[in-house]
């Protein structure tokens, strides 16, 4: 009998984990169901490249479709599965029909946080989260247009400034008392309002939205104050929630995520979960849900092996990136409970420096902008624990190359 696994959901996880099961030696049949009409495709270009025009549907897909086919991966597209039978170990479709599974991998990724607010449904009122999310989007720009960003997270940031390249007045609405108040130290907060203010962007801080109006097409946001902006073009960017309902309801362990081990395993040995649907143990941080690319990556090599029978943990650092006009942020580590941040380079001028974020001396995580090299070699410091004195961190002739060398002896 050929034995079959089902992965659910079409997402970064899913396009590594296919393609890394037949390198794991698995020769059955491997079936991707994916609730949107496209094969497997990069995210984080949309609010960027895809947006600006620069990259078409098909440039943004991480492998071609033959590349699949080489592999004898098969594709459900434009379907979904709505519940997971484990005792029969089936997964049920949206249109009833079941599919029989030896194994099966969850990488159901994350969903939009959507609002509850007046005149939400208006048209010109957006998230971004697809590709039909961003062509709806394009069709509401418009050169000299009004827009209005709800949210100043990177998302948020990275939208505001394409559309700024694409020649509309943009304001964000922050309700926290600065952007990207819980992913960075206010010193970065500030290097990124300065940058988008002499971009020409309004960025409002600890302002609340409380409705939007208009004539069946958005016309104005109206805040809390009373304070009417107007905006043809909304984009709803306030974070995402965890897809673990189909988990939950088969019975598997959630914990703001599907629950894995170092292997990407779940409480059932069947089944395996990857991507930024899951909670995992991580070496650094204890346990973590991560939303990025490179996670989902390395885990579904985990998973894979895993369905395969074979233990390879997964124990890489957290890295994540962000473009926004001429900046190139790339982050490594995670940098919660730090208590000390040390600046390299200037903040205040210029587009370069790196923020450290320490914990009694020992660091956690590193903003880099512009600093490519700080960045690999933070990475570095991060994933081999390497002592460090802060005050060199802060000094531009020190090399931190050495940091290596000194450790070496």
């Amino acid at each position: 009998m050929e034995r079959t696994c089902i992965i659910v959901g079409a997402s970064h996880a899913a396009a590594q984990l296919a393609p890394s099961l037949r390198q794991e030696g698995w020769q059955g049949r491997i079936i991707v169901v994916g609730d949107e009409a496209h094969l497997p495709y990069h995210r984080p270009p949309l609010s960027k490249a895809y947006l600006l025009g620069e990259k078409s549907s098909n440039d943004l897909l991480i492998r071609a479709e033959d590349a699949y086919g080489k592999l004898g991966i098969e594709f459900c597209l434009g379907e979904r599965v709505v519940a997971i039978d484990r005792e029969r170990k089936s997964v049920m479709l949206r249109d009833g029909a079941s599919l029989a599974y030896d194994k099966l991998a969850l990488c159901t990724g994350t969903r939009v946080r959507t609002v509850a607010l007046p005149g939400a449904q208006l048209e010109g009122v957006h998230y971004l989260r697809g590709i039909a999310d961003i062509d709806r989007i394009r069709r509401h720009v418009q050169p000299g247009g009004y827009a209005a960003i709800v949210g100043g997270g990177y998302i948020g940031l990275e939208t505001a400034a394409v559309l700024r390249r694409l020649g509309m007045h943009v304001t964000v609405l922050e309700m926290a008392p600065r952007v990207l108040a819980r992913v960075t130290a206010p010193e970065v907060s500030g290097f990124f309002e300065r940058v988008h203010r002499e971009e020409g962007v309004d960025i409002r801080t600890s302002v609340t939205v409380d409705r939007f109006e208009g004539d069946g097409h958005v016309k104005r946001i109206v805040l809390n104050d009373g304070t009417a902006l107007p905006a043809s073009l909304v984009v709803i960017g306030v974070g995402v929630v965890p897809n673990v309902e189909l988990a939950q309801a088969a019975g598997l362990d959630v914990d703001n995520g599907i629950v894995v081990d170092e292997c990407a395993r779940t409480s059932d040995p069947d089944i395996v979960a990857a991507g930024d649907c899951t909670l995992h143990p991580s070496p650094y941080y204890g346990r973590i849900r991560l939303e990025s690319v490179p996670n989902a990556t390395e885990q579904a090599k985990a998973a894979a092996a895993a369905l395969c029978g074979k233990d390879k943990p997964y124990r890489a650092t957290p890295w994540f990136w962000s473009d926004q006009y001429d900046i190139k942020l790339q982050i490594a580590g995670l940098n919660t409970g730090y208590d000390q941040v040390v600046v390299r380079g200037t903040r205040d001028t210029g587009r370069s420096f790196s923020a450290f974020y320490l914990k009694e001396g020992r660091l956690l995580a590193v903003d880099c902008i512009n600093r490519a090299q700080d960045f690999m070699l933070s990475k570095r410091v991060i994933a081999e624990a390497v002592p460090l004195d802060p005050a060199c961190l802060a000094d531009e002739a020190f090399s931190l190359k050495s940091l290596f060398e000194t450790a070496q002896h």
